[in-house]
């Protein structure tokens, strides 16, 4: 695509990116990992992958056997 273009189009291009950018707000790494674990653990109670699926909800449960990782 950038081929195509014309070296002023594309430092437009690049500029508008820059402007998109400027206005995002910023937050700490710190804050965001706090707000992910929160995000995370409030989840776990529900998360199939933690928690489990019942025999009965599971499709590959049954006739097939299952699975067992090694």
């Amino acid at each position: 695509m950038a081929r195509d273009m014309s070296d002023k189009e594309i430092l437009k291009m690049e500029l508008d990116q820059l402007k998109k950018e400027v206005s995002t707000t910023r937050t700490s790494v710190a804050t965001s990992c706090k707000e992910t674990v929160s995000f995370c653990e409030e989840g776990a109670a529900n998360d199939p992958l933690i928690k489990g699926v019942s025999d009965d909800k599971n499709p590959y449960k049954g006739d097939k056997g299952g699975c067992t990782v090694t």
